[in-house]
C-alpha cells in the first residue's frame, strides 16, 4: 500500500515571491506564508502563535505565483509538507516547515482587500486558477 500525505493552509504571504529557473530551464518559485492562531489560557488571556511555512511551486504554478504572489496577500495553499532542521548563524538549532505546493488560490489582498492579479472571494473552492 502506498501512503499519501497532504496539507492545506490559509495564511498571509510574508514577502514577495522569488522566481528562478533550474539549470534545465524549469521554473521554480519560493515564498513564505504565516499562519496565525490565537490561543486563550485558563485566565482568558490571549496570545497569538505564528507558524511559518516555506512554499515552493514548480512549472506553470511557479510562473503564476511568481507573477502574482506579493507580501500581505492572503492565500490558500495545498501540497506535500516536509520538515527539516538546521543551525542558524548564531549556532541555534532551528526547524523549517517546507511545503511543495500542488495548488495555490488567492483569497484577496492585504487586510481582505482585493488587489490587481488576485482572484477575490473568501471560499477557496471559488478561486481556482486556470492551470
Amino acid at each position: 500500500m502506498r501512503g499519501f500525505e497532504e496539507i492545506e493552509i490559509i495564511g498571509n504571504v510574508g514577502k514577495d515571491a522569488e522566481m528562478r529557473y533550474t539549470p534545465s530551464g524549469v521554473p521554480v518559485t519560493s515564498f513564505s506564508v504565516a499562519v496565525n492562531k490565537v490561543l486563550v489560557d485558563a485566565d482568558g488571556n490571549k496570545t497569538e502563535k505564528v507558524k511559518w511555512f516555506r512554499i515552493t511551486c514548480w512549472r506553470k504554478l511557479a510562473e503564476i505565483t511568481g507573477q502574482y504572489v506579493k507580501k500581505g496577500t492572503a492565500v490558500f495553499v495545498k501540497g506535500e509538507i516536509d520538515a527539516s532542521s538546521f543551525t542558524d548563524r548564531e549556532g541555534t538549532a532551528r526547524a523549517s516547515l517546507e511545503l511543495t505546493a500542488s495548488k495555490v488560490q488567492f483569497l484577496g489582498g492585504r487586510d481582505g482587500e482585493d488587489e490587481e492579479g488576485s482572484r477575490g472571494g473568501s471560499d477557496p473552492a471559488e478561486n481556482d486558477l486556470p492551470f
